[in-house]
C-alpha cells in the first residue's frame, strides 16, 4: 500500500498479561511459569514495547481471584506497584493501570496515580473501572455487586474528587525558598472539600500535582451507561469490537456524546482491542492459532462462560449452539456489553459452544485475526482509515513472542506508511496521545477571575464608554 499523508498518527497500546492473552498461552514451552508475579518478564516486555515506540502499556486488574486457577495463571501483582518498578526499567513508554472505583476511595487511589505520574515522569494513565460480581462484593463486606446505574454514577463522583485532590495544589506551589524558610505558598494548597452522594473528602491530597496535571484517564466500558461515562471523562477508550461496521458505529456513538457534552471529539482517542497471532505466511499463523485452541481444556472453558452467561455449565452443550433460553443484556448486572458481543458474535455466526470458546480463548470477546505481519498492518490501516478506530490495544495470544513479533514486523510497517512515529517527540503519556495537560479547576480559574478583577480595578476612567459601546454592541 501506498504511505499514508496527511493523517493523524496512529496510537498503539500494548495491552500485558502474563504470558498473553490466549487462556492456553501458558501451556507453551516458551512460557514462564510465574509469569503473573515475574518482575523480570514484565521488565522485558516493557522494554520491547518501547523499542517499538508504543505510546503505553496497560495492566488490567480486578480486586478477586479472576475465573478458575486450575485454568490458567490467575496471580498477578498490583498494578501500580508493578508500574512503578516498569517505570524505572523504561524511558519514555506510557504506564496505564486498571483501578475500580468500586473498592476504592479517592483519596487513596489519588494519590498512587499522583506518586506514580512523578515516578514516571509524567507517564502514568488510570483505567476506570466499575465492579461487577457478588464474588468481588463479599471481598469488601458486601452481599452483592451493587446496581449498574449506582456503580457508574459512584464512578463520575469518584473521578471529580479525584481530579479535585489532584488540583488541590497549585502548579507554582512549592516555591523552595530557602533564604526566607517557605518552602510553599500556604494559599496556593486548598482544601477541596467534598461533599457528594458517595464521598466527604476534605483534601488537600499530601502530593503536589502530577506532572501531567491528571494521569491520563482512561475507560473500558462499552454498555451505554459506559459510553455516556466515556463521553464525559475518557482521555482514550478501551474496547472490543468483533467487525468493522460495530467499530464504526462505536467510534461515531462516543464521539457524538462527547461533541454534545461541549468536548473536542479528538480528545478522546478509541482503541478497539485485536488479538494478532503472526506467522511467515497465512496458513502458519492459522496453524498456531489452532495450536492454541487445541490446548483449550473445553470442561474449564465450558464453566468460565456459563458463569458469564448466568446459566449453569449442564445447559450447555459444546457441540450445540447456545440454548435460546439465556438471559437478556437488561437482566445482566455486570459487564452488559461484554455480555452482548459474546451472545451476538455467538448467533451472528452460528457457533457452537465449543466453537464460540475457541473464538473467545484468544481475547475474551476482542477481535483475533491470524496472518502475516503485512496482512496484520492492512487490517489495523482499514479500520483507521475507515473511522472506527484512533489506534488500537494490542493484546499478543502469548508473551513474549507474540509482542516481539508486532514490534519487530508490524510496527515497521505501518512506520513505511507513515502512520506510526519512529521516534518519541515527547516525554509524557499525555504528548504521546497528543492531549493537552489540563487547566488546574481549583486556581487556574479563580486566577483568571483575580487578574482581570485587578485590571479592572486599575483601568482609567475613561475606558469606561469603550465598555458602554462593547455593551451597546452586543445588545
Amino acid at each position: 500500500m501506498p504511505a499514508a499523508k496527511n493523517r493523524k498518527p496512529l496510537h498503539l497500546n500494548a495491552f500485558l498479561m502474563s504470558t498473553g492473552h490466549h487462556e492456553a498461552s501458558w501451556r507453551l514451552p516458551e512460557s514462564p511459569a510465574e509469569a503473573g508475579s515475574d518482575i523480570e518478564h514484565y521488565k522485558n516486555l516493557a522494554r520491547i514495547a518501547e523499542r517499538g515506540r508504543l505510546d503505553s502499556l496497560f495492566l488490567a486488574d480486578s480486586p478477586v481471584l479472576m475465573g478458575d486457577p486450575g485454568r490458567r495463571p490467575a496471580a498477578k501483582l498490583e498494578p501500580t506497584v508493578l508500574l512503578t518498578a516498569l517505570a524505572g526499567a523504561t524511558e519514555r513508554i506510557g504506564l496505564i493501570a486498571t483501578a475500580s472505583t468500586s473498592y476504592n476511595e479517592p483519596y487513596n487511589l489519588a494519590r498512587r496515580f499522583a506518586s506514580l505520574d512523578h515516578v514516571s515522569g509524567g507517564r502514568a494513565g488510570w483505567n476506570i473501572v466499575t465492579t461487577a460480581g457478588a464474588d468481588a462484593a463479599r471481598n469488601f463486606g458486601l452481599d452483592d455487586t451493587p446496581l449498574h446505574h449506582e456503580r457508574y454514577r459512584r464512578a463520575a463522583e469518584f473521578v471529580e474528587v479525584s481530579t479535585k485532590l489532584w488540583d488541590s495544589w497549585a502548579d507554582d506551589a512549592v516555591v523552595a525558598d530557602k533564604e526566607s524558610g517557605v518552602h510553599a505558598r500556604a494559599e496556593r494548597v486548598r482544601a477541596i472539600g467534598h461533599r457528594g452522594e458517595f464521598f466527604r473528602v476534605d483534601g488537600p491530597l499530601n502530593v503536589q500535582r502530577p506532572p501531567q496535571g491528571y494521569p491520563l484517564l482512561v475507560q473500558a466500558g462499552s454498555s451505554e451507561d459506559g459510553k455516556d461515562f466515556a463521553a464525559r471523562y475518557a482521555e482514550a477508550v478501551f474496547t472490543a469490537q468483533q467487525t468493522l461496521e460495530e467499530g464504526i458505529a462505536f467510534y461515531r456513538d462516543v464521539k457524538a456524546r462527547a461533541v454534545a457534552l461541549g468536548r473536542d471529539p479528538d480528545g478522546i482517542k478509541i482503541l478497539p482491542g485485536i488479538v494478532p497471532v503472526i506467522g511467515d505466511t497465512e496458513a502458519e499463523a492459522r496453524e498456531l492459532d489452532a495450536e492454541l485452541d487445541r490446548l483449550i481444556v473445553p470442561e474449564y472453558a465450558k464453566r468460565q462462560l456459563a458463569l458469564r452467561l448466568k446459566i449453569a455449565p449442564d445447559d450447555l452443550d459444546l457441540d450445540a449452539e447456545l440454548p435460546e433460553d439465556i438471559p437478556t443484556e437488561d437482566e445482566i448486572e455486570g459487564a452488559k456489553s461484554r455480555y452482548t458481543l459474546i451472545v451476538e458474535l455467538a448467533r451472528r455466526e452460528r457457533l457452537t459452544v465449543r466453537q464460540l470458546i475457541g473464538r473467545l480463548g484468544g481475547g475474551r470477546g476482542h477481535r483475533t485475526f491470524a496472518g502475516t505481519a503485512e496482512q496484520v498492518a492492512d487490517t489495523i490501516e482499514h479500520w483507521y482509515d475507515s473511522g472506527a478506530a484512533d489506534g488500537f490495544n494490542i493484546m499478543p495470544a502469548v508473551l513474549p513472542s507474540g509482542l516481539e513479533v508486532f514490534v519487530d514486523r508490524v510496527v515497521p510497517i505501518l512506520q513505511e506508511r507513515g502512520l506510526f512515529r519512529t521516534e518519541y517527540t515527547g516525554s509524557t503519556l499525555r504528548e504521546h496521545y497528543g492531549l493537552p495537560r489540563p487547566a488546574n479547576q481549583l486556581f487556574d480559574t479563580a486566577d483568571q477571575a483575580g487578574q482581570a478583577d485587578r485590571a479592572d480595578r486599575a483601568a482609567p476612567a475613561a475606558s469606561a464608554p469603550h465598555t458602554d459601546l462593547a455593551a451597546a454592541g452586543a445588545r
